[in-house]
């Protein structure tokens, strides 16, 4: 009887045999709509990264500012310097100057934080070095020969003689360690030493693979150092901007830069170009900034690497970048699309007679239109400041950061229980 009830039941739809065996299984009940996920949903923000910040004496960081504090005691909110206002060039490599303000920056409640310092290094997610390594290579040793690298050499080598002394720099073997080094020669004595760890860099044109690469860096913006346009609303911004192409620096530079030079025949001769050699003062910064304000389009050719402080003054300028380098890499690309506002041309077709500038010229008015109001959308993606904004550049590369620590955690894991490192290079 109790067979022919359920066989009647599961034939006229009345028996659900999963329910009945296994209650834990029940369907949701109600209507589909009262149980699926609202497809319009905002979702639901990442935790703040937990960064644990190393106490470091002042003349490691803060202290190369005003080198007439001798403090030896780690700077905090209270004391905390502004950037000086005449530093002129040096601000462009300043990003560890602006990422160790983010961690002093004690924040406001309710605030939405893209990083938050912890105290406890057992719950920190990643390790922050505050040893301003560029602004050290800037102030003690940019003349390569000079007596006083000694000063930038000696830092380098008492930072690395405190971490190897952390039982957490040597549980990871500092591969969760952030290292900010911006300026192609910054840390430049004992760089292999830190060759595991996350490097914010602006891009690997002088590094070897084995030292830098996007498995574990973080490529970063340099500070620009000409002033934001803040109140670019013309009408027609294509027609109010007169110049076609605008370029305004160094013609003279090494490695792939040396297309700069080749691009001054390529480019002479035509009535909306202006390409001129020009060296960084403040009376030329001005000049260049209002030249960006006032072209459509502005040519970013590699410099000494392949990216400079050049494009992110264009971007703020909102003056469509022109790119010609064949190996840059960009900041935030995991979430902006450069392509949405800027054009790329390789050194081959840069260097064609007239090839560069016909494709400008027949640029339709209407897609110029769009990667303006583009750049005016996405340029705040680039500021620098204290303290830190939403969605500003410093925020963006603590993004960034985040985005590499399943990788990091998966090198950490793997380094614990391989008996030879690295086996796989060896095949």
């Amino acid at each position: 009887m109790l067979l022919f009830l359920i066989s009647h039941s599961i034939f006229i739809d009345t028996f659900e045999i999963r329910s009945y065996f296994f209650p834990l299984l029940k369907p949701p009940t109600g209507s589909p709509d009262q149980w699926q996920p609202d497809p319009n949903a905002e979702p639901k923000p990442d935790p703040p990264l937990r960064v644990f910040m190393y106490d470091l004496p002042r003349r490691f960081n803060v202290g190369m500012i005003n080198r007439r504090d001798t403090t030896e005691t780690p700077v905090t909110v209270v004391d905390w310097p502004p950037w000086p206002e005449n530093w002129g060039l040096k601000k462009q490599h300043s990003v560890e100057y602006w990422l160790m303000g983010s961690l002093i920056h004690e924040g406001e409640d309710g605030e939405r934080r893209e990083v938050v310092r912890v105290l406890d290094p057992e719950v920190a997610d990643v390790f922050f070095v505050p040893f301003f390594s560029s602004l050290s290579f800037n102030t003690h040793g940019h003349i390569m020969t000079d007596p006083a690298t000694e000063i930038d050499r000696k830092l380098q080598v008492d930072v690395m003689e405190l971490l190897r002394k952390s039982k957490y720099w040597q549980r990871s073997g500092g591969r969760d360690h952030v290292f900010p080094l911006t300026h192609p020669n910054a840390f430049r004595f004992l760089r292999n030493q830190v060759n595991r760890s996350i490097q914010v860099v602006v891009d690997f044109g002088r590094y070897p693979k084995g030292m830098s690469n996007l498995d574990k860096d973080v490529v970063s913006p340099y500070v620009h150092v000409v002033d934001s346009f803040t109140d670019d609303e013309a009408q027609d911004p294509y027609e109010s901007r007169s110049t076609l192409l605008f370029f305004r620096g160094r013609t003279s530079r090494k490695s792939e830069g040396i297309v700069r030079a080749k691009m001054v025949k390529i480019l002479t001769g035509y009535d909306d170009v202006h390409y001129e050699r020009s060296f960084a003062t403040e009376e030329n910064i001005k000049t260049s900034s209002i030249g960006m304000r006032s072209s459509k389009f502005c040519l970013h050719p590699a410099g000494d690497t392949p990216s400079s402080c050049r494009l992110f003054d264009v971007i703020v300028s909102h003056c469509v970048p022109v790119i010609v380098s064949d190996q840059i890499e960009l900041p935030f690309e995991e979430d902006i699309d450069y392509s949405q506002f800027s054009l790329f041309f390789s050194f081959k077709e840069a260097l064609q007679p007239d090839y560069m500038i016909n494709k400008l010229r027949k640029f339709p008015k209407e897609k110029w239109t769009e990667m303006w109001r583009q750049l005016k959308n996405i340029s705040h993606h680039y500021e620098f400041q204290y303290p830190p904004k939403r969605e500003d550049a410093v925020n963006m590369l603590w993004r960034q950061v985040r985005h590499k620590l399943p990788k990091v955690r998966l090198s950490v894991h793997r380094s614990r229980r391989l008996k030879i490192p690295d086996w796989w290079h060896k095949r």
